[in-house]
């Protein structure tokens, strides 16, 4: 017997999921997949658009795979094609053609959208988003134009630093506006984001503590005003952050959680009423996790978090039990030549929970002092106050930073403490490492706190 898969959404997630069904699919039951998604790429790597506006390559290198990829390979793909309605009891999806598509097995892939301020003017002409690959078209010909001398980025995120490198790159007086009093505050303390804002700071101007008010204009965009203050803006860029998509998901009646996205259980099956249905899955930036330090719902919008929860998505469809584990978020980024990393839970999340911790922070350098090519590292551990367990992490510097950050990542799962770290041994080579890591330092420092 054929089991009918469809699967809505072709960003990371959903794509994720198309390709492991496709690996698997030998010996296993017969399967036939349909994927449904608005866009008219195969598979488009959105979270590449930063460096595509830096310069580094065509926006058109971002598309991975053309349809007929996965077409050829039996799947039906519908690009340009928009999901309107979800029918959980009768198991169809109904399409902006009026086409009713049945399924076996339902994949809820929908993503995330650009969260749009509630101020006046976020409809004028050339106030973007960054998202997708028109988004990313759109922004490049109005940064690369002779009459874009000014560009404002609501929003001091990774998305929002990164696309502020490109602005400052091609010339524009560029000015970054974040509502906390710090940069990244959603991976970083105030002292690790301060480093940040201290690295960019020649090329670009912050406001920071104060909200956007309204941005001016007529047609198009003219000024932002913050505090008062009119800020000149031929372009700006809406970059606080994204929310789940679930307009179609809350109509069918699946439940949504405290973070506005889809509730889950461990096998990622969706919750109707009181119970988890049996054959609709969800996963990546539109559902919920639990968060593995707090233990209370989150959203992680990562590939990275997609990929994983894809593996316990397409692991069920093909009958090899799977669940998915509270999550950590590990995340890196570089912003102008600037590593930084982060994992589990910040001093900030720590107190909103009222987790008790110790912190400990340093500077040194990634290799042997005497050694040419070494350069400074900065490290922040956050550990359980009582337990002195590591719950977080937080790095920047020029280098290391990812496999420090996975290091770390598995460390938190371990349960390892602060003293495991002291007393591990470590690799030392005068040009890779230092005799005595900058982690292990930053241990010593919160060990010593009373």
């Amino acid at each position: 017997m054929v089991k009918k898969v469809v699967i809505i959404g072709g960003g990371a997630a959903g794509i994720d999921v198309l390709e492991l069904l496709l690996r698997g699919k030998e010996g296993a039951e017969e399967t036939e997949i349909t994927l449904i998604k608005e866009e008219r790429e195969g598979f488009f790597s959105s979270c590449g658009l930063p460096f595509a506006l830096q310069g580094m390559y065509d926006i058109k290198d971002l598309v991975l795979f053309e349809p007929t990829f996965y077409i050829d390979k039996g799947v039906d793909f519908r690009t340009r094609t928009e999901v309107t309605s979800i029918n959980l009891e009768d198991s169809y999806v109904r399409v902006d053609t009026g086409e009713d598509i049945k399924y076996d097995y339902l994949v809820i892939a929908t993503g995330s959208k650009p969260f749009i301020p509630p101020i006046e003017g976020t409809n004028l002409e050339r106030v973007f988003t960054l998202w997708g690959r028109k988004d990313g078209e759109r922004l490049k010909t109005v940064m690369e134009a002779e009459a874009t001398s000014n560009a404002v980025i609501i929003g001091g995120g990774l998305i929002g630093l990164q696309a502020t490198v490109a602005f400052s790159t091609k010339g524009l007086k560029t000015t970054v506006v974040e509502m906390f009093p710090y940069l990244l505050p959603s991976i970083l303390d105030v002292d690790m984001g301060s480093i940040v804002q201290k690295w960019l700071r020649k090329d670009i101007d912050f406001i920071l503590g104060k909200p956007v008010s309204v941005i001016k204009g007529k047609q198009y965009v003219e000024s932002v005003t913050v505090g008062g203050e009119e800020i000149s803006a031929d372009l700006v860029l809406l970059s606080a952050g994204m929310r789940p998509n679930v307009d179609i998901v809350k109509e069918a009646g699946i439940e949504i959680g405290e973070n506005g996205g889809i509730v889950v259980d461990q096998s990622l099956l969706v919750k109707k009423g009181k119970s988890y249905l049996s054959n609709v899955y969800a996963l990546g930036d539109c559902i919920e996790v639990t968060d593995a330090v707090t233990n209370h719902p989150r959203l992680s919008q990562l590939a990275s978090t997609a990929l994983i929860q894809a593996r316990v998505v397409s692991n069920n469809l093909l009958g090899i039990s799977s669940s998915y584990e509270p999550c950590l978020s590990p995340t890196v980024a570089t912003i102008s030549g600037l590593q930084v990393g982060s994992v589990g839970v910040t001093s900030e999340t720590a107190r909103r929970y009222g987790i008790e911790t110790k912190a400990g922070g340093t500077i040194k350098y990634t290799k042997a002092r005497f050694f040419p090519t070494r350069k400074l590292i900065l490290a922040k551990l956050i550990f359980e106050g009582d337990t002195e367990k590591l719950i977080g992490a937080q790095l920047i510097s020029e280098e290391t930073v990812a496999e420090r950050i996975n290091e770390l990542t598995l460390a938190i799962k371990a349960g390892i403490t602060a003293t495991d770290i002291c007393m591990r041994e470590r690799c030392f080579e005068p040009s890779l490492t230092m005799v005595e890591d900058v982690i292990v330092d930053a241990a010593l420092k919160a060990q010593k706190q009373e």
